[in-house]
């Protein structure tokens, strides 16, 4: 449905004519809708579609093919996504779509020339080479593909391919006979030995009103195919790890509960470090007011130690690695009242019982497989009791940091760790961010799992 509302708007916007009726035009409430409509918009999107394209500088190339017209949609789900897109337009593309309409999608302007003629300013087509992390040509045309496939330079656009350091994409859109035509076949496997990447057209009808093959790819399956291409390169691509963050809170009654000063503020940034990684996460959170920066991240909210305890040996089973960086609870209230508890003159004593540690059960059911990462927070004796802790819970290494060091612990941005493996090897680190302190512990599983 959203395609076909935004063929008819494209379609009534293209139509306009040209010179100083056209600009007039573009001020009518056509649009004005066009441009609300595409920007504010819950465009829907399945699975995890995009999300490894947050923070990529993306060059969208759109050639002069009717398809163009689903560039637009391209566009507002890359900047959906997160990433910076730079539109580049051949001169044909912009009678199929106009320059301002992804512009205004992009939130840049359009390059089509060389040169702006009013003022000779260059558009340097080796600068843009260099900053682009992905360039996409959808559509490509024939001529486009031809043109790439032979080196004929006589645009901004084949300019900046020819000057591309990045990964290029090229998703094709023309007629059956074009696509089916050998030189179209030869000019896509000369470009696939180049070391370029083919986005295959799809099956359905087309503007000539035959059926078969050289549809545009949609939108959508695009976004799909760049997130899997970017994250099959990443270090933890496809491993499925668990996290632990933040406390647990024992409740007393109703009202009042036992719990810690854990802010998560760890475990979320090994969480984010993770995701950006590759890797498919599961955070099991105890409460917090800590928010992931990683849409991939699959959060899973607890209270207690119970809870988490349960939550940890449903998706600990499948898991390739595990880190648990959460501050659970030792001991519980043996009774939790039903009623809140009044406050009396006498003083109040809770029975405790001991928590399942969470730690130690995984520990013994760990696989050959399986990585297991704890945390040690001590006062006292830190190398030995986390080297104890470390041996007794089979774990294949721990991260210890102590409250004596100045600006670690809970409730900061700062963090300072030793790494000590099952080997008893250490490797202790200066004070840094929590952010590249999770960098540090992230690097040590990919590692283990990457032998």
């Amino acid at each position: 449905m959203i395609r076909f509302i935004t063929a008819i708007l494209l379609k009534k916007l293209n139509s306009t004519p040209k010179g100083e009726a056209k600009v007039k035009e573009l001020k009518t409430p056509i649009w004005e809708f066009f441009c609300l409509f595409l920007n504010f918009i819950n465009i829907p999107q399945k699975g995890n579609q995009g999300l490894m394209l947050e923070g990529k500088n993306i060059i969208l190339g759109v050639c002069g093919s009717i398809a163009a017209y689903k560039s637009a949609l391209l566009v507002r789900l890359l900047v959906k996504a997160g990433a910076n897109v730079q539109v580049l337009m051949t001169p044909d593309a912009t009678s199929f779509i106009t320059p301002l309409t992804l512009s205004t999608l992009s939130k840049k302007p359009v390059l089509v020339d060389y040169y702006k003629n009013e003022t000779g300013e260059w558009n340097n087509h080796v600068e843009l080479g260099l900053w682009a992390d992905m360039l996409i040509i959808a559509p490509a045309t024939a001529n486009t593909l031809a043109k790439m496939a032979n080196g004929l330079c006589d645009n901004l656009l084949i300019a900046v391919y020819l000057s591309a350091k990045c990964p290029v994409y090229f998703a094709p859109a023309m007629d059956l006979d074009m696509w089916l035509h050998p030189a179209t076949r030869q000019n896509v496997t000369r470009l696939q030995s180049f070391g370029n990447t083919l986005i295959a057209p799809g099956n359905g009808e087309l503007a000539s009103g035959l059926y078969g093959e050289g549809r545009l790819a949609e939108p959508e399956e695009i976004l799909d195919f760049l997130s899997s291409a970017v994250k099959k390169k990443l270090p933890l691509a496809n491993q499925k790890i668990m996290v632990t963050a933040g406390p647990t809170y024992e409740a007393i009654d109703p009202v009042r509960f036992i719990g810690n000063h854990s802010s998560g503020k760890m475990g979320f940034a090994i969480a984010d470090e993770l995701a950006k990684m590759g890797a498919d996460v599961i955070l099991i959170s105890g409460p917090t007011a800590q928010v992931s920066s990683q849409q991939s991240v699959k959060r899973i909210d607890v209270t207690s130690a119970a809870e988490m305890l349960d939550a940890c040996l449903t998706h600990y089973k499948d898991a390739k690695a595990c880190i648990m960086s959460a501050a659970v609870a030792d001991y519980t209230p043996a009774t939790i009242a039903q009623q809140k508890i009044k406050k009396k003159d006498a003083s109040l004593n809770i029975e405790l019982k001991a928590t399942t540690d969470i730690l130690k059960t995984l520990g013994e059911q760990k696989a050959e497989w399986q990585i297991l990462v704890g945390f040690a927070l001590e006062t006292n004796d830190e190398e030995t009791n986390a080297i104890t802790k470390l041996q007794k819970k089979n774990l294949d290494f721990i991260v210890l940091n102590s409250l004596n060091d100045a600006g670690a612990g809970f409730k900061k941005d700062t963090n300072k760790i030793t790494i000590i493996d099952r080997d008893l090897q250490k490797t202790t680190f200066e004070l840094k961010s929590k952010d590249a302190v999770a960098h540090d512990i992230c690097l040590k599983v990919a590692q283990l799992i990457n032998g």
